[in-house]
């Protein structure tokens, strides 16, 4: 009698990985030299995505243009990945906590453990992303490694009906999706190292994805000078350190100078940036940014690129 095959069974995030079938009889030193070979075709699956992850960063940055919101939703990893950009926004660009939100399918109890079965109910994926309210303005991130998870659909159906933009993430090519999101971006990663454990390769292309998506829109609506992180929160004794260290470099302060700077500047990196160049007080340098769109380019007329090539001379 022939086996049934089970729906999953044809997913690339579920199949066999002929390079690793004895991966049980291997050395550690020859399972780590198995897995980096795998990654290195992981790598080669998201270059070839390359002009949707551009076309996604163009879609976000126009939302963002537009007061629009990120919203990832996902489950299990994939769910993770999205609460870690989200998370990681606010310290690292000066977002407000709104701005990049995420859901997580079973909540902030499956952050760090596991709720069994709430990935396939759709009407709770649904639920989850008509609390948030989306918008025309917004831009949706669908994250799924299989492509096929319910809460995700539901959450991106619901999106869809409140007429926000979509952008799905899965790392099955043949996920059958295209027709009904804004653009689809998908690794064909292959199988993984450990049969269907997704957090491996698929795992890792996903985030290089997210990264990709979040930090290129952040670059482009102004949120760096160069590849200064500008708009750092100094919450704690190394991003204060940071801070000042950027201060020095943007303007060839020393380091106590910068410190003093920055405090006059209420540790706002870019005002007292927009302070020392323009010569103005904390308020007048706000408004100056205010009118440049955040940009430090406009804000000071003046590239950055000349004075951090002085700085890796001086460190060469």
């Amino acid at each position: 009698m022939p086996r049934r095959r089970s729906r999953f069974e044809s997913l690339p995030t579920e199949a066999i990985n002929p390079a690793t079938l004895a991966i049980d009889k291997l050395s550690a030193d020859e399972i780590v030299d198995l897995m980096i070979a795998e990654d290195r075709r992981m790598l080669a699956a998201v270059q070839k995505e390359r002009a949707r992850i551009a076309s996604g960063v163009d879609l976000v940055v126009t939302a963002l243009r537009k007061g629009g919101r990120i919203l990832f939703v996902g489950a299990g990893t994939s769910g993770r990945l999205g609460i870690l950009e989200s998370a990681e926004m606010p310290p690292t660009f000066s977002t407000d906590p709104s701005l990049v939100q995420a859901i997580l399918a079973g909540g902030r109890e499956a952050m760090l453990g596991t709720k069994e079965g709430i990935e396939d109910h759709f009407e709770d994926g649904a639920r989850a992303m008509a609390r948030l309210a989306p918008t025309r303005k917004d831009i949706i991130i669908g994250v799924s490694a299989s492509g096929m998870t319910q809460y995700v659909r539901g959450a991106m159906t619901a999106s869809r009906k409140a007429g926000a933009r979509i952008i799905f993430v899965t790392c099955d090519p043949a996920a059958e999706m295209e027709t009904f999101v804004d653009l689809m971006i998908a690794p064909a990663v292959g199988p993984e190292v450990i049969a269907g454990s997704t957090r491996l390769k698929a795992g890792t292309a996903t985030k290089l994805v997210l990264n990709m998506l979040t930090t290129a829109a952040m670059v482009r609506t102004g949120k760096t000078y160069g590849n200064l992180m500008v708009d750092v929160q100094p919450t704690s004794e190394k991003l204060q350190e940071r801070a000042r260290r950027i201060v020095s470099i943007a303007t060839a302060l020393s380091h106590d100078e910068a410190d003093r700077l920055l405090r006059k500047a209420h540790w706002n990196v870019k005002a007292a940036i927009v302070m020392h160049k323009a010569a103005l007080s904390y308020t007048k340098a706000l408004a100056r940014l205010r009118r440049a769109h955040g940009s430090m380019r406009e804000a000071v007329g003046e590239d950055i690129e000349g004075r951090l090539r002085e700085v890796l001379d001086d460190h060469h």
